[in-house]
C-alpha cells in the first residue's frame, strides 16, 4: 500500500501491529528520540505524539531524523531490489537454484535472504519455486497439453517428482485435472442454514466448494467429468463440522480440510485471508500489501473473488478501505450477517 493511500491513524496502526508488509512504504520518526523506523521495528513503541510519517528516509532525514541502527529503514530498497532479482532468476531458470546460490546473487547471507525473502513474498524461496511450477504445470494442463508434456515443461524433472511433488496438493491425478476431473469423486449435498441454502462438496481431501444458492450444476461446472455423488457417511460428519462453522464463525474453522486450487498469487492471497481473526477485517490494499504486492489491489479482489470455499477461506472479512463491505459474491445481507456473528 503506497503511503498516499493511507492516513496516519492508518500509518499508526500498522506500527502498532508491525507490520512488515509496509515496511518501504512509509517511515515512523520519533521526534524525542531523533531517528526513524521501519513500521516493524522491534523497539518499543513510542508516543504516539512524538511520531510523525514520512514517505521516506530521504524525507525525515531532511527533517533532522537519522536511520535506526535496529531495524535499518534504509535497507527496505535493497531488500525489494534482491528479493526481486531472486524472482526473475527463478522463474529464468532451467533448474532449481540452492538457497545458497540466490543469496551470494544478492550480497546476503543464506539465513538473512531467507528472512529477507520470506518477509516479501509471504513464502521462503524454495517455497515460491514450488508454488510456480505448480502453477505452470496447472496451466500446462487446463491448457490440454499431454501430461508428460506439461510436467517437463512446467520445470519438473521428470512424472515421478512431478507426482511426489503434487501429491495431496491437487485433490485428483494429473491425468484427470486435464479431462475436467474424470476419476475424481466429487461428494456433495446442499443443506438449509440460517444464512439460506448452502453447497457443500468434499474430494478426499477436504472441501471444494462452499457457496449459497447453488446445487449440482454449479459442481458441473466446475467439475464436468467428476463423479458426483449425493451424500455418503463419511462426508455427513465433515458436512457437519462445515455447518457449525457457517452458524458460527467466531469458533473457528482451521480444523476443516480444503481442497482448493489457484495461481500462485491467488493461493497467498488465500493464506492470507485465513490468517485474519475472527471479528476482525483488512482491506483490499491490506490484502495486497501482505502478499508483497502492494500495487496489485485489484488483483488481490480478482483473487479473492476467485474463492471456491466461501467462510472457510473468509473473504468476508475484506472491506473496502474506507471501512465499508464492498462486494460479496453471495449478497452483502450474508456478508454483513457473517461479519456480526464473528464479533460475539
Amino acid at each position: 500500500m503506497s503511503s498516499d493511500l493511507m492516513d496516519d491513524d492508518a500509518r499508526w496502526a500498522a506500527v502498532l501491529r508491525r507490520d512488515r508488509a509496509l515496511d518501504g512504504r512509509f517511515v515512523t520518526g520519533v521526534l524525542t528520540t531523533g531517528i526513524y523506523c521501519r513500521p516493524s521495528c522491534a523497539a518499543r513503541h513510542p508516543h504516539r505524539d512524538n511520531v510523525r510519517f514520512f514517505a521516506d528516509g530521504a524525507a525525515a532525514r531532511e527533517t533532522g531524523l537519522r536511520a535506526c541502527k535496529r531495524c535499518r529503514p534504509d535497507d527496505v530498497a535493497r531488500d525489494e531490489g534482491a528479493v526481486l532479482a531472486a524472482i526473475q532468476a527463478i522463474k529464468t531458470s532451467e533448474e532449481p537454484l540452492a538457497l545458497a546460490d540466490l543469496a551470494a546473487r544478492t550480497g546476503y547471507s543464506p539465513t538473512h535472504f531467507q528472512r529477507v525473502f520470506t518477509r516479501h513474498t509471504g513464502l521462503s524461496p524454495a517455497a515460491y519455486a514450488r508454488a510456480l511450477r505448480e502453477e505452470r504445470a496447472r496451466q500446462a494442463l487446463s491448457g490440454g497439453k499431454r501430461v508428460t508434456d506439461a510436467i517437463y515443461d512446467a520445470g519438473f524433472s521428470g512424472p515421478s517428482r512431478f507426482y511426489e511433488t503434487m501429491e495431496g496438493r491437487m485433490g485428483m491425478t494429473a491425468s484427470a485435472w486435464v479431462n475436467g476431473g474424470k476419476g475424481a469423486t466429487i461428494h456433495w449435498a446442499v443443506v438449509p442454514t440460517s444464512l439460506g441454502d448452502m453447497l457443500v462438496a468434499a474430494t478426499a481431501k477436504g472441501v471444494c466448494r462452499l457457496s449459497f444458492a447453488e446445487g449440482r450444476e454449479a459442481l458441473e461446472d466446475r467439475f464436468p467429468a467428476a463423479e458426483l455423488i449425493e451424500g455418503g457417511d463419511e462426508f455427513a460428519a465433515l458436512l457437519q463440522h462445515v455447518v457449525a462453522a457457517v452458524e458460527a464463525p467466531v469458533n473457528g474453522f482451521d480444523h476443516i480440510p480444503i481442497d482448493v486450487k489457484g495461481t500462485a498469487f491467488q493461493e497467498a492471497v488465500w493464506r492470507e485471508l485465513r490468517k485474519i481473526p475472527a471479528g476482525e477485517t483488512r482491506s483490499y490494499a491490506d490484502i495486497a500489501a501482505a502478499v508483497g504486492k502492494p500495487k496489485a489491489v485489484r488483483a488481490a479482489g480478482s483473487a479473492k473473488g476467485a474463492n471456491n470455499v466461501a467462510v472457510l477461506i473468509p473473504c468476508h472479512r475484506v472491506v473496502r478501505s474506507d471501512g465499508t463491505l464492498g462486494g460479496y459474491a453471495y449478497g452483502l445481507p450474508i456478508k454483513e450477517e457473517l461479519l456480526k456473528r464473528e464479533c460475539f
